[in-house]
């Protein structure tokens, strides 16, 4: 899934790495570090313009970033190779992104919203044992219970129910079982002509922009404020949450099974929390300690499920 234009002098730096260049638990590790990059860059981006503003300038921003080194192998590809691709974008980036946005607009707390969408690696494997019959070991079920739980304790003190209808909290749940097809779907995708890194994110993102265009032109304005603030929200979460979180997330689905990929999202809630201290000086408590361990073992005995 290396980028590739045809010219192997003129690759992005990022997506940037080839398949094996790296130990895949050292991607793992930076997956974790660039996801939980996203909650800060939203926590960053509203108070500079609304989110679907910057949700839409992102995608349309990477999107064109990586067309020059995409373009040669997107014309290349065939009509139900990027149908497919079309298919996981629109599930991974707009049905994720929307049904998270969605319900924190109409009143779901934000840590609630967060809890619910890290809980995809719950949601992968259960779509995985009911759409494709695959069941997980026992160890695999103890990672993933104990990943869940540390999770919680990280998450314990930013967590309220709040007023939100009761349909509301549904929205985030969706768009978690969103995020968790287009997981499965992208990885069965990678037996039947997949497309390259690059140019499975470019299209993605391109896919996305008339999505996140047409329901922020509804609600806002498109044009961006020429502010510094908007500015640097724009890459942060361009460079970090989409080029990063997500090229990083199909790289390490690439060489590793779902259920183990999405397990290391189980790490975005303490990650995200020492981002907050160290950029906005929000206090860290030692239950962050003990949560961030108790996921780690987690994490680790999925790992060790999916290697058996």
């Amino acid at each position: 899934m290396g980028c590739s234009s045809g010219r192997s002098s003129a690759r992005p730096v990022a997506l940037f790495l080839t398949r094996r260049a790296l130990p895949l638990v050292l991607l793992e590790a930076l997956l974790a570090i660039a996801w939980s990059s996203g909650f800060v860059g939203i926590r960053y981006s509203v108070d500079q313009a609304p989110v679907l503003v910057v949700v839409f300038w992102r995608c349309l921003l990477v999107g064109l970033l990586l067309l020059p080194w995409s373009i040669a192998e997107l014309r290349r590809a065939g009509a139900r190779t990027l149908a497919r691709h079309v298919g996981i974008g629109l599930l991974a980036m707009a049905g994720y992104l929307a049904g998270v946005a969605k319900g924190i607009e109409h009143g779901v707390p934000a840590g609630l919203a967060a809890l619910i969408a890290d809980l995809l690696p719950l949601g992968v494997a259960l779509l995985s044992l009911l759409l494709l019959q695959r069941g997980q070991p026992l160890l695999g079920w103890l990672g993933l219970a104990l990943g869940l739980g540390g999770m919680m304790i990280v998450t314990q003190g930013a967590l309220a129910l709040g007023g939100a209808p009761l349909w509301a909290y549904a929205l985030p749940f969706a768009g978690m079982l969103s995020f968790a097809l287009a997981t499965l779907w992208q990885q069965r995708s990678a037996s039947a002509a997949p497309l390259g890194l690059c140019a499975n994110l470019c299209l993605q993102c391109l896919v996305c922009v008339p999505v996140f265009g047409l329901w922020a032109a509804s609600e806002t304005t498109l044009v961006p404020p020429l502010r510094a603030g908007f500015m640097i929200s724009l890459a942060w979460t361009a460079v970090l949450s989409t080029l990063g979180g997500y090229g990083l997330y199909w790289l390490c689905l690439s060489r590793s099974n779902p259920i183990r990929t999405a397990s290391v999202l189980y790490l975005s809630p303490p990650i995200t929390m020492l981002w907050a201290w160290a950029m906005f000086g929000e206090p860290l408590a030692w239950s962050m300690a003990v949560g961030m361990v108790v996921t780690l073992v987690g994490v680790w005995l999925v790992a060790r499920a999916g290697a058996r």
